[in-house]
């Protein structure tokens, strides 16, 4: 017989019943445009996710996208409408602190939707850790460190602006490690920007590469040599996400290491990518896994399979980037460290104080629940009318 459900937060725990659930939609301009394989974006846009509960405390939470359903099905509009029409109305009144109990409600309310779903579930750890005084990451078995080493995108498709840029960060100690986004150009024109980028920094930062699913099994064939032989430190994504089985022949040739994106969802992707032995290295997003419970989940079946970690973005915002901080703070190994750079990139940030970038590294916040605390005039300034 199935369980019964679980009662609602106002036969137990009041306080922390879910009250009211607000969405809305902001656009915030980028300092420069970002180039990836099948879109270039000027403006970066979320949806935030306010909840309060029934004790008065509310919580933040972020939903991110890249021009529209174009890297996945989801869009800013189809995030506001799926959490406005059908998952607020699936949590309203339930205990906040249920994590798992919530996640169950949000499958049965709606299918996939991974970023309207961690965003409530992001707001909902932000509350309930702001009502105990303790960041999310307690929430989550604490903290293993306080800094993550982190990478800075180089996506504008000019060589010599991302030479000039990557030299700015390593100036200012913000960065020393690049992902240099590639595939919207032909291939022999991205490995001639990448011997310059390599030659302009070399020994100084450490590169990686994004195709974004840009080649077809050929191309990578004839360019990861030409990736090894340039230091290429790993190869994100190279093939369509479909093709996990091209991923593994790759892999079997040997070379530069292979990260695994957008074919890993769910903690089911990843075990299939790990069984047939189709990636190194799993890049973890809250948008792809549906919240920070799922990514654990994704985190664990790679760390068995003896997968690397890496945390990947999806140019958040304080916000989303601190939610994601609240989980890769606590995982014992990150070994490929994080790109949690999303807030450097915009022109503007949405929280009161935004996170701090200091010496290569990402700081993880010391407040309760995620740690950042929303602007209102910059919610406002920035939302979509």
């Amino acid at each position: 017989m199935p369980e019964s459900p679980v009662p609602v937060a106002a036969d137990l725990r009041p306080g922390l019943a879910i009250a009211a659930v607000r969405s809305t939609i902001v656009d915030v301009p980028t300092v420069r445009r970002h180039q990836l394989s099948s879109l270039s974006v000027s403006a970066q846009s979320y949806v935030i996710v306010e909840i309060r509960l029934a004790n008065g405390i509310e919580g933040i939470g972020e939903a991110a996208t890249l021009g529209g359903p174009r890297w996945s099905e989801e869009s800013v509009e189809s995030i506001k409408a799926a959490v406005d029409a059908y998952l607020a109305p699936a949590v309203m009144g339930f205990a906040a602190d249920r994590f798992e109990a919530v996640g169950t409600r949000l499958d049965t309310a709606a299918k996939r939707n991974h970023a309207a779903k961690a965003a409530i579930e992001t707001a909902l750890f932000d509350a309930v850790g702001k009502t105990l005084g303790v960041p999310a990451s307690a929430l989550l078995g604490g903290r293993a460190r306080e800094r993550v080493p982190v990478f800075w995108t180089l996506a504008s498709g000019d060589a010599a602006q991302e030479i000039a840029e990557a030299e700015s960060k390593l100036a200012q100690r913000l960065h020393d490690r690049f992902k240099i986004k590639i595939g919207a150009l032909e291939p022999e024109a991205d490995l001639a920007r990448l011997r310059r980028l390599a030659a302009a920094l070399a020994g100084r930062a450490r590169l990686i590469v994004d195709a974004n699913q840009a080649w077809d099994e050929p191309t990578a064939v004839r360019c990861l040599p030409q990736l090894a032989e340039l230091g290429i430190a790993l190869v994100e994504q190279p093939l369509p996400a479909w093709n996990i089985a091209g991923m593994a022949r790759l892999r079997a040739r040997g070379g530069v290491p292979l990260m695994a994106d957008e074919c890993v969802f769910s903690a089911h992707d990843m075990f299939a990518v790990a069984a047939a032995g189709a990636a190194d290295v799993v890049s973890l997003k809250l948008v792809k896994h549906g919240g920070l419970l799922n990514m654990r989940k994704v985190a664990a079946v790679a760390e068995a399979a003896g997968i690397g970690l890496y945390g990947g973005c999806l140019l958040e915002s304080s916000i989303g980037a601190a939610a994601h901080l609240q989980l890769f703070g606590g995982l014992r190994r990150l070994d490929w460290a994080c790109e949690q750079f999303g807030p450097q990139i915009l022109t503007d940030d949405l929280v009161t104080e935004p996170l701090q970038f200091a010496d290569f590294a990402v700081h993880l916040p010391a407040g309760p629940g995620i740690g950042v605390t929303l602007d209102p005039a910059k919610l406002r300034r920035y939302a979509r009318s």
